[in-house]
C-alpha cells in the first residue's frame, strides 16, 4: 500500500506546480457578477445610461446601478453574461450592444468578483426596461463626470471574531492587534440622482481611463 511519501515525491509536486493556472486565492467560492457600462449617442454627445432598480426588488431597491447580474453556468464567459443581463433588463437585442470591451475587474471585501465592461447601445429609442427589475432609466453626459470628480467618504470595517474563536492559539490572544480596513465610498450627485457604491467606483475607473 502506498503512503503519502510515495505519492508526493518532489518530481510530482513540481509537476503539479508547473501545470497549475494561478487565479485569485479562494475565488472559486466568490459570487461572480458581470456588468455593462452603457454608452449612447444623444444630442450629439456621448451619454452614460443608468438604471434605477425596481422598488419591488429585495436587494438594494431604488438604488442606481448599471445593467448586470450574476454569471450563470450557461454563460460562455463574463462578457456574454454582461450582454445577456443588459438585454434582459433593458429589453434590447444583444445585436444592438456593440464595441464591448473589458474594464478592470473588482474583488469586493464581501466575497464578490465583479467583471465590468463598457459598450455602446445602438437604437436606444428601442429600450423597453423590464419593470420587474428596472423602475426607470436615465442618462448623464460623459462630460459631466469628466468635469466633476466624485466625493469620497470612508467606511471603517471592524474585525469581530466569533465567540468560539481560538484566541489561545494566536500570539496576543484577545489583545491581538487586528488590522483595520478602510473602504472608500465614491459619490456622484447629478441633479436629483445619487450615484454611489460599486456603480460609482466602476464609473470613476472608466472616467479616469478616458481622461488619461
Amino acid at each position: 500500500m502506498m503512503d503519502g511519501r510515495d505519492m508526493m515525491d518532489l518530481h510530482s509536486i513540481l509537476n503539479k506546480a508547473k501545470n497549475h493556472s494561478p487565479s485569485i486565492l479562494g475565488s472559486k467560492d466568490f459570487s461572480k457578477y458581470a456588468i455593462l457600462l452603457p454608452l449612447i449617442h444623444k444630442n450629439n454627445e456621448v451619454h452614460i445610461l443608468f438604471e434605477v432598480r425596481s422598488h419591488k426588488l429585495r436587494r438594494q431597491p431604488g438604488e442606481i446601478c448599471f445593467p448586470g447580474g450574476r454569471i450563470d453556468r450557461e454563460d460562455h464567459d463574463e462578457r456574454q453574461a454582461a450582454l445577456r443581463e443588459t438585454s434582459e433588463e433593458l429589453g434590447i437585442e444583444v445585436e444592438n450592444i456593440v464595441d464591448v470591451f473589458p474594464l478592470d475587474y473588482m474583488v469586493s471585501p464581501f466575497g464578490m468578483m465583479v467583471y465590468p465592461f463598457v459598450g455602446v447601445l445602438n437604437s436606444p429609442e428601442s429600450i423597453q426596461p423590464n419593470k420587474e427589475e428596472v423602475a426607470e432609466v436615465f442618462t448623464v453626459p460623459l462630460t459631466y463626470f469628466l468635469e466633476n470628480k466624485p466625493k469620497i467618504h470612508h467606511v471603517n470595517v471592524n474585525v469581530q471574531p466569533d465567540e468560539n474563536f481560538p484566541y489561545d492559539l494566536i500570539i496576543g490572544g484577545k489583545n491581538y492587534n487586528w488590522r483595520m480596513r478602510k473602504i472608500d465610498e465614491y459619490f456622484y450627485i447629478y441633479e436629483d440622482k445619487v450615484i454611489w457604491g460599486l456603480t460609482a467606483k466602476i464609473l470613476s475607473h472608466f472616467v479616469e481611463m478616458v481622461r488619461n
